[in-house]
């Protein structure tokens, strides 16, 4: 479901937070605006496109998206999300490009009081206080590999769009360098160059990434293991472990 870009000519503050309730399946058309966003997922699982690499965020996570960067929201299960908008010139110690931060339990009780402040507080009194005490915070955030880089070579990027629609796709790097009309280690030295992983690193975090809304959607730990390139479901557990710390059946709670 199509959802609606929020409309702002400017932010009314240096940090402005907007709380929604994203239902299954929303997206929201490619847009970009001269401010920064932090969109922070309290439930559900929160993807952002953006021609770079696509960025997913679990519970507990949010994505960094700095000023002008195209970008598109959408959500995996019925989300609760919490979105950030700041100023370029108070996020000056943000990073530059788009990242996957972990909110630490200090930075969601600050996220939670500053959701409760009106519009247009202070910013010279106690509530820009705790803003800035906020954006301080957020500077701290430990960066997660929740993102997916996506290569800009046109053989690559048709690879990794086949593997994104159907991630259960075995074939090898020199079945997809037969098809391009490439060599194997001309197409294994630009994914490198162009994504910093490997084709089978790159693979398997897209495999782990698409599993998440498999696994918010209920299907079995056996049945997302199996369609998303797994042999076993306890290969799958082990790989899920190693890359998000936690098992399928604990991230479910």
């Amino acid at each position: 479901m199509k959802r609606p870009v929020p409309t702002l000519a400017a932010l009314p503050r240096p940090l402005y937070n907007r709380s929604e309730s994203l239902p299954d399946g929303s997206w929201t058309e490619v847009h970009r605006h001269p401010w920064c966003q932090f969109s922070y997922a309290i439930s559900g699982v929160l993807g952002v496109r953006t021609p770079a690499g696509n960025h997913v965020a679990l519970p507990r996570y949010g994505v960094w998206i700095p000023p002008g960067v195209d970008h598109q929201v959408e959500s995996h299960r019925p989300t609760e999300m919490r979105s950030l908008y700041l100023t370029p010139e108070v996020a000056a110690r943000m990073p530059a490009e788009c990242r996957v931060l972990e909110v630490t339990p200090l930075a969601r009780e600050l996220i939670r009081a500053v959701a409760a402040l009106p519009v247009e507080y202070d910013p010279a009194g106690e509530d820009g206080r705790l803003v800035q005490v906020l954006i301080d915070q957020l500077a701290r955030l430990p960066a997660a590999a929740f993102t997916l880089p996506l290569p800009a070579d046109g053989r690559l990027a048709a690879l990794c769009a086949a593997l994104q629609a159907d991630p259960d796709d075995r074939r090898t790097l020199a079945d997809w360098a037969a098809e391009a009309g490439a060599s194997e280690r001309t197409l294994a030295r630009r994914f490198l160059q162009d994504t910093g992983l490997t084709f089978r690193e790159w693979r398997q975090r897209l495999r782990l990434l698409m599993s998440l809304a498999a696994l918010e959607a209920g299907e079995s730990v056996t049945a997302v293991a199996l369609s998303h390139g797994y042999d076993s479901p306890s290969a799958f557990t082990a790989a899920f472990r190693v890359f998000f710390g936690t098992t399928p059946g604990e991230l479910r709670g």
